[in-house]
């Protein structure tokens, strides 16, 4: 029963991992009809339109001559496209320069728009596009402390008679093929009156009255809140790899001569709590993990708590496992004696087995009499294991997807959020490539002798499938480590370690 319990949890575990990483999160909510939760009425998915009179879907090229200029600040590195006064993509310097790549990050949804700069320092940017009726001018104010960013667009009728638009703002093109940002990890945030979604960033859809939209990446996230109107948001698939999200403002009349400014509040910066509370509390929405979310939040601030005695993570995450396991302890502890009650009784259990082997009703029902007479639950050691799924999958979530882990280095660690690569080879080895990482393998190893000290000697058919067992949970789990971030691989190294040392005081105790 223990055995094929542990194996069909191992499975899940490998089929869940996989999941989460070759295909989108299983929280997206489908987006095949949306409904709009302030009016509950059905809002029909509606495609881009330009910032002029006439709709359009924009292509995905703005020009076909980028000039690219560059703002510096003290934490970012930005690229922008001039035509489109767009940002291509945001270097961040404290996170060992890591990349997001935005593509047409805060561009007009109209590409017939080509923008001139006017003003380039290391805290503003202006761009200014001069048509024959309409002039735009988009203003960028960066604030070098806290990621957070101001932009301003103002619109002048330039003509002689009333014209009517409105303004559809691009956050950034979601692009899921391999090029992209970790495609697996992109999704989308849309907060409505008392309600936030995370939908499928991969289907059409549409809302009304937003108060804030946000997109992310595995560590660095992109918040929006327009300040100045009453925003809806369209999602619009541009091609089978690439979406596009717009923020659509509602349509106005400008007088010849009149203007009007829109303003949106946005953050574009790591995906950490405190620091995005520092911008707007309400924006931590962003930051999510899926269906064991509420577990995630307490590890998460747990972790912190822990860092701030300590300052360092990797001893930050030994001291969360420690802590995990000595709350379970009771539950595990119960779970190891169940085991070796089992174990103890197996052999009358095989005698049974072979005494019915004709007659499966009887066979069970001794079976249970012998559990009853020696008052041996045989799923007594299950729930220690259940109760770590879901403690475990939070945790994957919050070291998968941790800026604070980026660039952490811990003993010969150089990258918590990465394999710990102990030695790089210059030729590749089947199935490890060129990477020889050595945590895995220390947990693979934890795992066997924990299994070898608590198992006993039985009929040779259980023997022979026991010693597989011995085998096959360890390599299973090697490899589904392998490639795991190596602050993920150490807490289930320390965990499985003390499970090993637990396992050994129960012996010694026999």
């Amino acid at each position: 029963m223990e055995k094929r319990l542990i194996l069909a949890i191992a499975l899940s575990l490998l089929v869940l991992l996989t999941w989460s990483v070759f295909v989108s999160k299983s929280y997206h909510i489908d987006n095949k009809e949306v409904i709009n939760k302030e009016s509950g009425l059905q809002q029909p998915v509606i495609k881009p339109r330009s910032l002029k009179i006439e709709s359009k879907t924009p292509p995905v090229h703005f020009s076909e001559n980028d000039k690219d200029l560059v703002l510096s600040t003290e934490k970012l590195r930005i690229d922008f496209d001039e035509p489109a006064a767009a940002i291509k993509d945001v270097i961040f310097k404290d996170y060992r320069s890591h990349r997001v790549v935005l593509k047409y990050g805060l561009a007009i949804d109209d590409p017939e728009a080509v923008f001139k700069n006017e003003l380039l320092t290391d805290k503003e940017a202006v761009f200014v596009y001069s048509g024959r009726e309409l002039q735009i001018s988009k203003h960028f104010l960066f604030d070098n402390s806290n990621y957070s960013i101001e932009l301003e667009i103002e619109i002048l009728n330039k003509s002689s008679h009333a014209i009517n638009t409105s303004i559809g703002l691009i956050p950034a093109i979601l692009d899921f093929s391999k090029r992209g940002n970790l495609p697996n990890y992109q999704d989308i945030t849309v907060a409505l009156s008392g309600n936030i979604l995370h939908p499928n960033p991969r289907k059409d859809a549409s809302w009304n009255n937003i108060k804030f939209m946000g997109w992310r990446e595995r560590y660095f996230c992109e918040i929006l809140e327009p300040t100045t109107s009453s925003y809806s948001l369209n999602l619009a698939r541009l091609n089978p790899s690439e979406t596009q999200p717009v923020l659509r403002s509602p349509a106005f009349s400008l007088a010849p001569g009149e203007r009007i400014s829109q303003k949106f509040h946005i953050y574009m910066g790591p995906q950490d709590l405190n620091m995005i509370k520092n911008v707007n509390s309400e924006w931590s929405a962003i930051v999510y993990y899926g269906i064991f979310d509420f577990i995630a939040q307490i590890l998460l601030k747990f972790l912190g708590i822990i860092y701030i005695v300590v300052h360092n993570w990797g001893l930050a995450i030994i001291l969360l496992s420690i802590s995990i396991y000595l709350i379970l302890y009771p539950l595990t502890l119960k779970q190891m004696h169940s085991m070796k009650a089992m174990q103890l009784l197996q052999p009358r259990i095989e005698e049974l087995r072979a005494n019915y082997k004709d007659n499966p009703q009887r066979l069970n029902k001794e079976i249970m009499e012998l559990y009853r007479k020696h008052k041996v639950n045989p799923f007594g050691g299950c729930l220690p294991m259940i109760l770590q799924i879901p403690i475990f999958f939070a945790l994957y979530q919050v070291l998968m997807r941790s800026p604070a882990l980026k660039g952490a280095e811990f003993l010969w660690i150089k990258d918590l959020s990465e394999p710990d690569r102990l030695i790089t080879l210059s030729y590749k080895l089947p199935f490890l490539g060129n990477e020889i990482n050595i945590l895995p393998i220390l947990m693979a190893i934890a795992m066997f002798v924990q299994q070898k000290i608590s198992s006993r000697s039985m009929s040779s058919a259980s023997a022979e499938q026991q010693k597989l067992m011995l085998i096959i949970f360890p390599v299973m789990f090697g490899f589904i480590f392998y490639r795991m971030p190596s602050g993920l691989v150490l807490y289930w190294f320390v965990n499985s370690s003390l499970m090993m040392a637990q396992q050994l005081l129960i012996n010694r105790a026999k």
